[in-house]
């Protein structure tokens, strides 16, 4: 433990699960109060209470602009303001039961619900983060993925939210940097990371889940699947005063996947 989040206020979305509850525990054991938000509730309340007093759990729907204004004001009340902001919960679409998510066969409706969430949610959160840590400054870190750098044939929805987050954040950046807000907002584009939100691939997979992991550990230069503390390990960094020249910034955590192509060039 060394503290590098010592007394800043961080709210983290989408906290219950995968890389939210591990960014969640790592700011915490860095010393942040930390207020965890999901919809899961009863899972979102079990890791607040799992990680101590300084961590806490408000339901919020990202998608909903009312309980974004409800949360941030709980914030205010209790903490008196925000630091950091981690705006990480996003749905792929894939594991909803919205059917296929291919750019000829996805609905309009799925279309409309994927990005409900992942970008309706995300330009929220900024909005409603700007007016909060305007006075003071603060950093916002914002969930895109590789997916938002590359087109991924099976989950059009879900690239096409993460390619508007990844730009979006570019736009907030710039925005504060005029407005002298001293609000850094930056994004992260994590690739092949074991969360859940694989689940409905190893699922389907023919050759078993086991299998199936190795098969992607085959195209990723470092020889491994990633980890939620990998990602958590980027928040912590970017929302403490060690990364106060960063703004604008697009950070992969991806093994060096989009480094280029795994077979050498002739």
């Amino acid at each position: 433990m060394t503290h590098r989040v010592k007394n800043k206020i961080a709210l983290v979305t989408g906290g219950a699960r995968g890389i939210g509850a591990a960014t969640a525990k790592l700011l915490a054991e860095e010393s942040a109060t930390v207020m965890i938000t999901d919809i899961r509730d009863d899972l979102g309340q079990a890791m607040a209470d799992s990680l101590g007093d300084n961590v806490h759990y408000r339901h919020l729907d990202v998608s909903s602009e009312d309980k974004w204004i409800q949360v941030f004001s709980d914030i205010k009340s209790r903490f008196g303001g925000l630091d950091i902001l981690f705006n990480n919960a996003g749905i792929s679409g894939l594991n909803e039961g919205f059917g296929p998510q291919n750019p000829e066969e996805s609905t309009l409706e799925s279309w409309h619900k994927v990005h409900h969430v992942n970008l309706d949610g995300v330009f929220l959160g900024c909005k409603h983060g700007i007016h909060i840590m305007k006075d003071k400054g603060g950093s916002i870190i914002n969930m895109s993925s590789r997916s938002g750098m590359v087109g991924i044939p099976d989950a059009a929805a879900y690239a096409s939210s993460k390619a508007a987050i990844r730009n979006h954040t570019k736009t907030v950046a710039l925005y504060c940097a005029r407005q002298g807000y001293n609000i850094r907002c930056n994004s992260l584009h994590p690739g092949a990371i074991m969360t859940p939100m694989w689940d409905s691939l190893f699922e389907h997979s023919p050759s078993g889940k086991e299998q199936a992991i190795a098969e992607i550990a085959a195209g990723i230069p470092i020889g491994h699947m990633g980890e939620p503390e990998d990602v958590a390990q980027a928040v912590v960094y970017l929302g403490s005063d060690e990364s106060k020249y960063l703004t604008g910034i697009e950070l992969t955590i991806d093994g060096g996947i989009l480094a280029g192509a795994t077979s050498a060039l002739k």
